[in-house]
């Protein structure tokens, strides 16, 4: 048998997992994926450096999270008999107020987590509930919970703050910032791609479903898009971003929506989504003539150009710029579109690199680097709770 720790990445359209060995730091043994929850959701898995068949997942399994994670834990014990999950990691989104690095996951935690569920609706309840599905298949396994949210904590105090009662603050109405697994990966590799550059100002870009900008110096967080929830920042695939709050009201107020209602127009019904009225997949709206379709890619380029903007001030300039996640990695049309936007910096796009999806997109006269490089949350998640529990032990 070969010890392994599990590693869950449970999603708003994806489920990923891997397999990684328990004593060395190596890739992943195994990975499988669940992706396109909500339409056709289809299964990959990886081993021993190659790709199985893609297949969708059986009609019979109900194309909601828990059935979907269970059918996937299921799958991995058939698929490798011979792997033993000694320890579990799961993504959790929002960690609030305490939780500022990855934990032990105890009841005391599970229930405190629960209750900042109302914060990432879209993404906490499935977290848990891959927490609570690794538990009925291994009751006996140390889980150890690793925060999106963390990354974001070395932001100064001021960037954390709204305008609102001081006193909200002190409850923890703060902006925490999002996607910071990814982040924290990107940062562990900048050095390979940008040298002394690294330390330096640079911006990623998170551009997937679920998208965010995070501003680093010295490869730590000083601000980023996202705030209270991930409903901030830019332009999504059904997320709106932002919003003037004045909208919320009037709709409540107004138009006589309820909560409920409002909620799921904002995190549900809108993004790419609502704008062009054919899709939340940027794959199926960039090369769209509909007039709608393009509206929603021009809004998506536009927010990100304004939000790059405010980072690039808040850095005081930029010495590198990174693309990551679905959108980030595999489109250079969207690339292009921001870059062009970004002439005014000394910007120059390789447009045959970026064409061939290269791991440096910007040509060699350009003022600013700017690199692809493909993000991997599990990685992050498998080191921190290898490390946690052999701490414990």
């Amino acid at each position: 048998m070969t010890n392994v720790v599990l590693v869950v990445n449970t999603g708003s359209s994806s489920i990923k997992m891997a397999a990684y060995a328990l004593t060395e730091h190596k890739p992943p043994l195994w990975k499988g994926e669940i992706d396109g929850i909500g339409r056709t959701a289809m299964y990959e898995s990886r081993s021993n450096g190659r790709t199985h068949e893609r297949i969708p997942v059986p009609a019979e399994v109900v194309q909601e999270h828990k059935p979907l994670i269970e059918w996937l834990l299921h799958h991995l014990q058939r698929e490798q008999p011979t792997f033993k999950v000694v320890a579990a990691g799961h993504r959790v989104v929002h960690g609030g107020k305490h939780f500022s690095a990855p934990v032990r996951v105890t009841d005391t935690v599970l229930e405190e987590l629960h209750g900042l569920s109302p914060l990432a609706p879209s993404h906490q309840p499935h977290n848990l509930v891959g927490i609570q599905a690794v538990t009925e298949i291994w009751p006996d396994i140390p889980q150890v919970a690793c925060f999106d949210t963390a990354f974001h904590r070395t932001q100064p105090r001021i960037a954390q703050l709204f305008a609102l009662p001081y006193q909200l603050a002190e409850e923890g109405v703060l902006r925490y910032g999002f996607h910071g697994l990814s982040y924290e990966y990107i940062a562990s590799v900048l050095p390979e791609y940008l040298g002394e550059r690294a330390k330096g100002r640079i911006i990623v870009a998170h551009l997937g479903h679920g998208a965010s900008l995070c501003a680093m110096r010295n490869r730590k967080s000083i601000a980023t898009s996202m705030g209270f929830t991930a409903l901030d920042g830019l332009v999504m695939g059904k997320r709106c971003g932002d919003i003037d709050p004045g909208v919320v009201l009037y709709l409540l107020r107004d138009r006589g929506m309820s909560l409920p209602r409002v909620a799921s127009l904002l995190s549900h019904e809108s993004g790419l989504l609502g704008i062009s009225g054919i899709s939340d997949d940027m794959r199926d709206l960039v090369d769209n003539d509909e007039a709608r379709a393009k509206d929603a890619v021009e809004l998506f380029v536009y927010r990100a150009l304004s939000q790059i903007g405010a980072l690039i001030a808040q850095l005081k300039g930029l010495d590198g710029l990174v693309f990551t996640a679905g959108i980030g990695e595999h489109s250079p049309q969207i690339r292009a579109r921001i870059l062009e936007g970004l002439a005014w910096l000394g910007i120059q796009i390789d447009d045959q690199a970026n064409a061939q999806g290269a791991s440096c997109i910007s040509a060699a006269t350009s003022n600013v680097p700017v690199h692809v490089i493909a993000t991997d949350e599990e990685n992050v998640i498998a080191r921190h709770t290898r490390l946690l529990i052999n701490t414990a032990a």
